[in-house]
This record gives structure tokens, C-alpha cells and sequence, in this order.
């Protein structure tokens, strides 16, 4: 009689256990419509992976809206989040400083996908020291984005090969419309005097779009790839020097910066200031609220001002 009750109370506690315990979803699960729980590190990557994904992924992104990633610190949920998550999408490339111990605290260092891998990165000459891997603002040409869209389709079969079809489909729909994209900035392009095609910024973030569609970068207030870094007196002056002896039209300034020194500078030189999306989508009603929309509204207030 005991030995049969000793049976009993075993079976209660292994059920008890195992309705404490998360629940696995298989990849095979996906047609009962279980989204892939992913985190990624910026909106504009959030986006490109929801493209890509559809409705089979369900993504968390990790930066509030309007946050630079060059200095944001993170939360204390943020390795939470991380932990939570099949796959981690970030840009890569030395842009998310903050997510190295992030990844090694979650664990989750095999799961960490970096979405700018495989583009060859635009070298920093004089500026080298200060990112080892290279220019990380990949984003702002959409051919660059376009590799983005493989290593995204790539990462997702591995996990959900069931659904591969609906990747590579929802995949190959997005290329098309990042290819009539590209044809568009062109044709905007097209309506700045080649002499007008220069650009100052708050720090060196367009280095791929004015490679892409022939601009120069004169330079920036902030004399480097990063925000983190401060002007001196002297690289204030050698900026409004620049702007004067090459006839620079505009500072372009990212929404998420301290404008206070490019005010002044502009004021110095007499030229206009111009705000752009950098380094983060707008909120969901604002101008920007997806990649697309983002380079629509950034190469129009670009064109607009040089033109």
C-alpha cells in the first residue's frame, strides 16, 4: 500500500513539474501560427526584419524610438529580453558598443545575428583607431541593406526551414522595392548641381550614401564616426573653414543630437541646418516610420536643401 502511494505522489510531482516548465515550440509549430520571438538592437533593423519575416516572427526592439546607439545604455530587462529571444539581429560592424556584455550575460552568443556582415566595410583612414571593424552606418545606402535582407532570410530558414518559402518570398518582394529605392535617390540626385553635392553632418554617418550617389563629405562637427567624442576649438574652426572654401549649402544635423554647436557654426557661416533620421526610425505616426520611409524623407530634405 505504500509502495502504491509512494507511485501516486511521484507521478503528481513529475506533472506538477512539468507544467512549471517553459514550453518548447518546434519550427514544424509555425502553421499554428507561433511567432519566432526575436529581439532586434535598432528600429531600423526591427523593421528590415519584420519584412523579412512577416507575421512568423514577432520582434522586440531593444533602443525607445529616437535613441542614439552610440550612446545608449542599457537597461537592466534588456538581458531579459535577450535571454528570451531565438535570435538577436544587430547591425554589427562596432555600431552597438554597448551589446558585447549584453550577448555574454544572456547567453545568447551563439543566437546573435549581425545583419552587416559580409558588406565590405568603408575604410576610416585617418580615423581608423576608433572603430577596428570599419564605417558602421551601413544602412544609409539600400544596396548594403539588401545584404542585410539575405543574412536575415539566411538566419531565419535555419531556425523555421518549414517555412523557408515564405522567407525567401516576403524576402525577394522587399529586395524589389530596396532596388526601386535606389533607382528613386538617383533620380532625386539628379536634381543637385554636381557642384552642390556636399555634405557636412553632426559626425560622419552618410560615408556609403555619398560613395553610392556622388556626393563629397566635406567633414563633420563632431570629427569622427561616433557621437560619443567632442569638437575642439580648433575643429570647430577647421569646419566653418571647410564649409566657406568649398561652398558648403547645409549642415545636416541627426534628430537625436545636441544641436547647440551646429547652430553655431551655421550661424558662423551663414548656411542652413537641416535635420535628418540617423541613427533611428521616427514613431509609428511620424514621417519615418519605416526604412523606406526613412530614406524617402532624409534624400528629400537632402535634396532640398543642395538643390
Amino acid at each position: 500500500m505504500n509502495g502504491k502511494w509512494f507511485v501516486i505522489g511521484l507521478l503528481i510531482g513529475v506533472l506538477i513539474l512539468a507544467a512549471c516548465m517553459p514550453a518548447t515550440v518546434p519550427a514544424s509549430s509555425r502553421e499554428q501560427n507561433t511567432p519566432i520571438s526575436v529581439v532586434a538592437t535598432t528600429s531600423i533593423v526591427g523593421d528590415v526584419v519584420r519584412q523579412v519575416g512577416g507575421n512568423l516572427v514577432s520582434v522586440t526592439v531593444l533602443l525607445p524610438t529616437g535613441s542614439d546607439p552610440h550612446s545608449y545604455q542599457p537597461a537592466p530587462q534588456d538581458v531579459a529580453k535577450i535571454s528570451e529571444a531565438t535570435l538577436v539581429f544587430a547591425n554589427g560592424a562596432g555600431l552597438e558598443e554597448f551589446l558585447q556584455n549584453l550577448i555574454e550575460n544572456a547567453g545568447a552568443t551563439d543566437r546573435l545575428v549581425k545583419v552587416s556582415e559580409g558588406i565590405e566595410l568603408k575604410d576610416f583612414g585617418a580615423n581608423a583607431d576608433e572603430h577596428e571593424n570599419g564605417d558602421p552606418h551601413t544602412w544609409v545606402d539600400p544596396n548594403n541593406v539588401m545584404i542585410w535582407v539575405e543574412n536575415i532570410r539566411s538566419s531565419l530558414n535555419q531556425i523555421d526551414p518549414t517555412n523557408a518559402n515564405t522567407y525567401q518570398a516576403n524576402a525577394a518582394h522587399y529586395l524589389t522595392e530596396l532596388k526601386e529605392l535606389d533607382t528613386w535617390i538617383r533620380n532625386q540626385v539628379d536634381q543637385i548641381p554636381p557642384e552642390n553635392r556636399k555634405l557636412v553632418t553632426d559626425h560622419m554617418v552618410f560615408g556609403y550614401f555619398a560613395d553610392r550617389y556622388g556626393f563629397e563629405q566635406i567633414g563633420a562637427v563632431i570629427p569622427g564616426y561616433s557621437t560619443l567624442a567632442s569638437p575642439s576649438a580648433q575643429d570647430i574652426v577647421a569646419i566653418e573653414d571647410a564649409i566657406q572654401n568649398f561652398g558648403v549649402k547645409a549642415i545636416f544635423v541627426g534628430k537625436t543630437i545636441n544641436p547647440t554647436i551646429a547652430q553655431r557654426i551655421a550661424e558662423d557661416t551663414g548656411v542652413k541646418l537641416v535635420f535628418l533620421y540617423h541613427g533611428s526610425l521616427s514613431e509609428a505616426s511620424g514621417p519615418a516610420a519605416s526604412y523606406l520611409d526613412y530614406m524617402r524623407y532624409n534624400v528629400t530634405e537632402i535634396v532640398n536643401a543642395l538643390k
